[in-house]
């Protein structure tokens, strides 16, 4: 780091950096804190859809065994689009669901199980699931790096600049008395060799 300059413009300066640092941590200290409840309440809504999933597959295992018949049931439907809005959270853009658009492929109803009609929408329930737990995921992951970040910031104002500052400050202040102090006691002398040398003259 530079050597600091011990003058008054450089004391104004140091005030100044101090006063917007004492300014800006406050809303960081915000913007973690809302961090930390929307990556709490992100793992929360993930905790509660891992636990639908498992209640749906439970759902699904309880007819398990018609599913041995084989008819295909998994090229009858798929995935074509997870549809998700822009949302914001403290600042930063995350993906907030919205819904799954499905393609399906038609089939004979004469001669397709009658169970087939509940598989295909149990399974696009757990295909819903999915989608919303992906979706959940990269809006944790999203928020996680942003916490990170801010609270490298916090730390960094708290811990380095404003300490760092003040100490600038106490260092240029201390110099700038030890100043004056020096110059009266100079003036004095000089002032005694004035009046010294008047007298004696």
């Amino acid at each position: 780091m530079p050597k600091i300059r011990l003058t008054k413009n450089e004391l104004k300066k140091q005030k100044d950096a101090l006063k917007r640092y004492n300014q800006y941590l406050p809303t960081l200290v915000l913007k973690k804190q809302q961090l930390q409840t929307e990556l709490a309440r992100t793992h929360n809504g993930l905790e509660e859809i891992k636990k639908e999933k498992a209640h749906e597959k439970a759902k699904i295992y309880i007819w398990v065994d018609v599913f041995a018949e084989e008819v295909g049931i998994e090229n009858m439907i798929s995935l074509k689009e997870v549809v998700t809005a822009p949302g914001n959270i403290a600042g930063i853009d995350i993906p907030i669901f919205e819904k799954v658009i499905f393609e399906e492929k038609s089939y004979n109803l004469e001669t397709t199980p009658l169970w087939v009609d509940e598989g295909i929408e149990a399974l696009k329930k757990i295909i819903i699931i999915n989608a919303q737990m992906r979706t959940l995921q990269e809006q944790e992951t999203l928020v996680a790096e942003e916490l990170r970040i801010t609270t490298q910031r916090v730390n960094l104002f708290e811990k380095v600049m404003i300490p760092k500052a003040k100490e600038n400050i106490r260092k240029i202040q201390i110099y700038l008395g030890d100043l004056q102090t020096a110059a009266v006691v100079t003036g004095k002398i000089a002032k005694e060799k004035i009046l010294r040398n008047t007298h004696g003259a």
